[in-house]
């Protein structure tokens, strides 16, 4: 096999991990269904991905690049108005998100929550989609001109993972808008934001 065919066959593992792990959760997936839905051998499986602590690393770093491409180029696309504006579209992108048909909460805390304790893979692989989204966060608070962009993140980072629990509980995208309102009353308003 070349390097093409290996690549080939473990885009096709990752994609049916990806699919199979988000909807049933990571334990409830073993390795012999995802060889299944990939279609590729067990063998072949095991040359991709070593162990399944392996493909969950893969599987989180791969919805880290779909959670932050998606939210970026949503905000950048909705959002471009002042600064405070594309602070507000952050949630606006959640609300999105809740409402797709496959929205199952978030890939991340359910990881952490099944497997957290006993991967130290998973658990870094979380820790640094929570830092992305921080850091891609306190971005673009800061050129809000919030007096204390650091404080206003952590506020709008528990409204950010708040809304995910309420909306992954209550099947609704009310609270990505509840979200909203809160960041909008604690950023600073737009006549400051220039």
């Amino acid at each position: 096999m070349d390097d093409a065919d290996n690549e080939a066959a473990r885009e096709r593992v990752l994609e049916a991990a990806d699919r199979l792990f988000y909807a049933h959760g990571i334990r409830a997936v073993g390795m012999d269904r995802i060889r299944d839905a990939s279609g590729v051998s067990l063998k072949r499986l095991y040359r991709c991905f070593a162990s399944k602590d392996e493909l969950v690393e893969a599987y989180l770093r791969r919805r880290d690049r779909w959670v932050r491409g998606e939210l970026s180029d949503f905000v950048a696309k909705e959002a471009t108005g002042l600064p405070r504006e594309r602070v507000l579209a952050v949630f606006d992108w959640l609300e999105w998100w809740f409402g797709e048909p496959d929205f199952r909460g978030c890939p991340f805390t359910n990881a952490f929550n099944e497997v957290g304790a006993d991967s130290a893979r998973a658990a870094a692989a979380v820790r640094d989609h929570q830092l992305a989204v921080s850091a891609y966060l306190r971005g673009l608070i800061a050129a809000t001109g919030a007096a204390d962009p650091d404080a206003v993140t952590n506020r709008c980072l528990v409204l950010y993972a708040g809304s995910l629990m309420f909306a992954t509980i209550s099947g609704t995208t009310s609270p990505a808008r509840y979200a909203r309102e809160t960041a909008a009353a604690i950023l600073p308003p737009e006549s400051g934001s220039r």
